[in-house]
């Protein structure tokens, strides 16, 4: 997943001449705590939060130009930059929004934590037998109910509870990703789980192979 397909390309933008009341009218408007601050070509020259229009009304300012922040102290990420860089991002900065440029530097969107969380919000609701098919894709030549069998052997060697393969297909159909994570306790250990699923499903067919 890519940036550009979780940032909010309905972001407002602002240029340094404008006046701060009109801005701070505008970003209320539009429900907007940050926005770039653009040149003609809408190339990223500044950034401004809410919390700077605060500022310059307190100390009479009256431009953006006055209150934005450089472009050189702005983190920002590329349209085609990893979606888990934003992340990472707005973690180690602890922002709240960042600007996406494209190669020209041009503003082409805003990410937002709320995009952020939004985005993993729609991945916890992912189906877990949706992760399972997928890895069944990647693993030629293993059928759907030797996967089934690995995993519930690795679930009873885990837990020391004996369940059918049927009725581990019928637990994944049901279950959420979030779910999973949360039932398995963390998602390391949940990414474990499906790497010994795939090592013993293939241990079993080399095995079945050499008889």
């Amino acid at each position: 997943m890519k940036v550009k397909e979780i940032m909010d390309k309905e972001y407002i933008f602002v240029t340094p001449d404008q006046d701060i009341v009109e801005v701070s009218l505008m970003m209320e408007q539009k429900k907007k705590f940050t926005t770039p601050v653009v040149d003609n070509d809408k190339c990223l020259i500044g950034w401004i939060t809410s919390l700077d229009v605060t500022r310059g009304f307190r100390e009479g300012q009256k431009k953006v130009s006055d209150i934005m922040h450089s472009k050189d102290d702005i983190v920002h990420v590329h349209q085609d930059d990893p979606a888990r860089l934003a992340v990472l991002e707005t973690t180690k900065h602890k922002v709240v929004s960042i600007p996406v440029l494209d190669d020209n530097d041009t503003v082409v969107g805003v990410i937002r934590t709320f995009d952020i969380v939004e985005t993993l919000s729609r991945l916890y609701e992912i189906k877990v037998y949706k992760i399972f098919e997928a890895m069944a894709k990647e693993l030629k030549g293993v059928s759907w109910d030797e996967l089934m069998e690995a995993a519930a052997i690795i679930t009873r060697r885990r837990t020391g509870k004996r369940i059918k393969p049927q009725e581990y297909e019928k637990n994944i159909r049901e279950s959420t990703f979030g779910e999973a994570i949360w039932a398995t306790g963390g998602l390391e250990k949940f990414f474990v789980g499906l790497i010994a699923i795939g090592e013993l499903v293939i241990a079993r067919k080399v095995a079945r192979a050499r008889k």
